[in-house]
C-alpha cells in the first residue's frame, strides 16, 4: 500500500470564512448554538438555569473587578485563525476604543478565558484546554459546577497547559489584572 492511499479518508476542515458563509446562506440559523473548533462545527447544549445564574453572578463580579483597560465579553466569539472561533462564557480582553466593532478579538487580545461548565465538563477540561493552550491563551478557567471548583490553567504550551490547579472556596486571583474574584455563592 502506498503512502498516498494510507492518508485517506481524511476529514474536511472548515475555515472561519466557510463557517460564516454557511450562516450567510442559511445552513446555520441565527438561533443555532454552535462553535467552530479546529474546523469542526460543534453543537452546544442549551443553557440551563444554574449555568445562567453563575454567568450572571460572574458578569457582575468581573465587571466590578477590572478597570477600563479590560473589556469583559460575555458569550461572544474569539477568533483563532484559520479554523476556530469558540464562544467562551467570558473573554477578558484588552480594551479597544472601537470595542472590536470590525473584528473579533484574537488570542493576542485575550487576558483570560472562562468557561462555566456542567454538561460539557470533559470537553472544557480537555478539548478547550488544548485549543486555548495551543493558541497561547495565558490563563483559562473552568468553573466546574459538577464538582464545585474553579480549575485554573496557566503556562500554555503547544498542546497543553504547564500548570493546573483547583480552587474550591475563597477567591481566585487574577494575577495579570492584580485583582481577585470571590467564589461565594457560585456553588
Amino acid at each position: 500500500m502506498s503512502a498516498q492511499t494510507e492518508s485517506w479518508p481524511r476529514p474536511h476542515r472548515l475555515t472561519v470564512h466557510d463557517y460564516y458563509r454557511m450562516a450567510e446562506v442559511g445552513l446555520l440559523s441565527p438561533g443555532d448554538r454552535t462553535e467552530l473548533i479546529e474546523g469542526e462545527i460543534i453543537d452546544m447544549p442549551p443553557i440551563g438555569s444554574e449555568h445562567a445564574s453563575v454567568v450572571t453572578l460572574l458578569t457582575r463580579r468581573l465587571m466590578r473587578a477590572v478597570d477600563d483597560s479590560v473589556e469583559v465579553r460575555v458569550q461572544l466569539p474569539v477568533r483563532f485563525m484559520p479554523r476556530s472561533e469558540p464562544q467562551p462564557d467570558f473573554a477578558l480582553v484588552r480594551h479597544r476604543a472601537d470595542a472590536y466593532r470590525h473584528e473579533h478579538p484574537t488570542a493576542k487580545d485575550v487576558l483570560l478565558l472562562i468557561e462555566v461548565s456542567d454538561s460539557t465538563l470533559r470537553y472544557d477540561l480537555e478539548d478547550k484546554a488544548r485549543l486555548y493552550a495551543k493558541h497561547g491563551i495565558q490563563e483559562y478557567w473552568v468553573v466546574d459546577l459538577v464538582n464545585s471548583r474553579v480549575v485554573r490553567h496557566r503556562a500554555p504550551g503547544r498542546a497543553q497547559y504547564g500548570h493546573r490547579d483547583d480552587v474550591a472556596s475563597g477567591a481566585v486571583s487574577l494575577p495579570t489584572l492584580g485583582t481577585e474574584i470571590s467564589l461565594a455563592g457560585l456553588f
